[in-house]
């Protein structure tokens, strides 16, 4: 059985809904799960915002000392955090899963995913990097800012259930459980920059070079889009478009791209232009006006978590001259 998921908290389940929607026409054989980084009890949402997707709350899969987790990251930071958790957590939970797939909420899938099936039945790991060929110019993102924030989009992973996989979960939770901070001036970028090292560490994965796969702002300049003439949706004319991430959309500025680039406008792309006008309809049947007035549970405002990382920053180099003493 494959598993396909995504983790979110509660503001951001219209896009929870519109990707387990795409799967549901696109891949119905697959079982797809809602990892929710919040709490049901205190949102207590009506009953047309109850998603009809399964859902499991962080603090039923066994993270330990989460709510030092909580105090560390903020909502963007805990929610990748917990990504290996969850893997883990499905692997033990339900032994028949024999891959399991990973989505940001922010996608919408195409296409069947036969190719990632076949994949994944040889390759323990599959990856896809933000991009397959150099960028045009200096405008954002360029090469410099995917140094900054990791060869490999993490808005998406393959990962067949077997040993070397469970290996590479296990090592990629040790390190988030601390480091996946967005603190580039040390190298990091929550989950993705450590995954630069899977193909290093491990045999058996596969960097997947497939333009259909994770279009998003960051490959555009590679990448172009038509419909053919049965109106399925193809990349540069030859591919088909298997996912599309729309990392930095916002329905409610319906005329930019994504808030973290400045390559492109719709002027400039008229070929992407129905592609978001689709997902905006998406995100507002799915009642994103309702979910994005719910804050999450387990974040400190943002005051206090940034007194917290300043205290600890200060901390640290006294922390270090103890260590050194005791020794």
């Amino acid at each position: 059985m494959t598993l396909a998921f995504t983790i979110c908290s509660v503001n951001y389940l219209a896009q929870a809904r519109t990707l387990g929607d795409s799967l549901r026409q696109t891949n119905p054989n697959y079982q797809y799960v809602i990892g929710l980084v919040d709490k049901l009890s205190v949102a207590s949402l009506s009953p047309e915002l109850m998603p009809e997707y399964p859902m499991v709350e962080v603090d039923q899969i066994g993270i330990p000392d989460f709510a030092a987790m909580c105090d560390r990251y903020d909502i963007t930071e805990l929610n990748t955090a917990v990504k290996p958790f969850y893997i883990d957590y499905f692997i033990k939970k339900s032994p028949d899963v024999t891959e399991i797939i990973y989505f940001d909420p922010d996608i919408i899938v195409f296409q069947p995913l036969d190719k990632l099936n076949r994949d994944l039945a040889e390759h323990s790991i599959v990856l896809t990097p933000h991009t397959c060929s150099p960028t045009p110019d200096w405008e954002r993102p360029n090469e410099q800012h995917h140094l900054n924030t990791g060869i490999f989009n993490l808005g998406f992973i393959g990962l067949r259930n077997d040993s070397t996989a469970q290996q590479f979960v296990d090592w990629w939770k040790r390190r988030l459980v601390y480091e996946c901070r967005i603190d580039l001036c040390n190298g990091l970028f929550v989950d993705q920059h450590w995954v630069n090292f899977a193909p290093v560490y491990y045999d058996n994965v596969l960097i997947d070079h497939y333009l259909g796969y994770n279009v998003a702002y960051w490959n555009l300049h590679e990448r172009y889009l038509s419909t053919d003439e049965t109106g399925q949706w193809r990349v540069n004319e030859t591919d088909y478009l298997h996912f599309f991430h729309y990392s930095g959309y916002n329905p409610y500025r319906p005329d930019e791209v994504s808030k973290y680039q400045t390559r492109y406008t719709f002027l400039e792309r008229p070929d992407a232009r129905p592609l978001f006008d689709l997902y905006r309809d998406r995100l507002l049947t799915n009642f994103n006006d309702q979910y994005r007035q719910y804050p999450c549970v387990y974040i400190k405002p943002p005051v206090v978590l940034r007194y917290q990382r300043v205290r600890r920053a200060l901390k640290a180099p006294f922390n270090r001259l103890l260590a050194l003493l005791e020794t």
